[in-house]
């Protein structure tokens, strides 16, 4: 059971003067904090055509960017402070967020906003990228409790985009070009 759920007073939205808005909350019994990037975009917002891309671009952005050019330096980064750094895609929105001890919350913002702003989208990589979504619409599809989610919001909002798997369908996400 949580011990420690938001409040009104807990709560703090702003807005930063290039018109982010960042919302905070201090919970004085943790020396940890999670930040994030939340994007008002998911898998309702893709042209059927491309079904998936926004799932594909979630796994992208973990690659590599310009003054992190690889995965791993990307990694190695996070875990040189002992974080956690992950991201999802959902029908209304895709988020990438970390996990850090307090102190290390200024490296974790900027490595989120590099990764989120100068993402280097290699061909390469995209290929190799393209493989590991392909693999997980396999596994998906082997998996009745995720397949069943999938096929009951297809029924329920039929020719929709609510009614479209997140991930994509192994021809569309296989159709994705640089």
């Amino acid at each position: 059971m949580p011990t420690h759920l938001p409040s009104v007073e807990t709560v703090q939205t702003s807005t930063l003067p290039n018109g982010v808005r960042v919302v905070t909350e201090t919970v004085d019994t943790v020396q940890s904090a999670s930040v994030g990037i939340w994007v008002a975009t998911g898998s309702r917002d893709e042209e059927p055509a491309h079904r998936g891309i926004a799932h594909f671009l979630e796994h992208m952005l973990f690659k590599g960017t310009e003054r992190r050019p690889t995965a791993k330096d990307i990694a190695d980064e996070m875990d040189n402070v002992g974080g956690y750094l992950n991201a999802f895609t959902d029908k209304e929105y895709t988020c990438y967020y970390a996990r850090v001890l307090s102190e290390d919350v200024p490296l974790a913002l900027d490595l989120l906003s590099d990764m989120y702003r100068h993402s280097r989208f290699d061909a390469e990589e995209m290929a190799r990228e393209q493989k590991v979504v392909l693999e997980e619409i396999k596994e998906r599809d082997d998996a009745p409790d995720d397949l069943v989610h999938d096929l009951f919001a297809e029924t329920l909002y039929p020719d929709h985009p609510l009614g479209r798997a997140v991930i994509g369908t192994a021809e569309t996400v296989a159709a994705l070009t640089p």
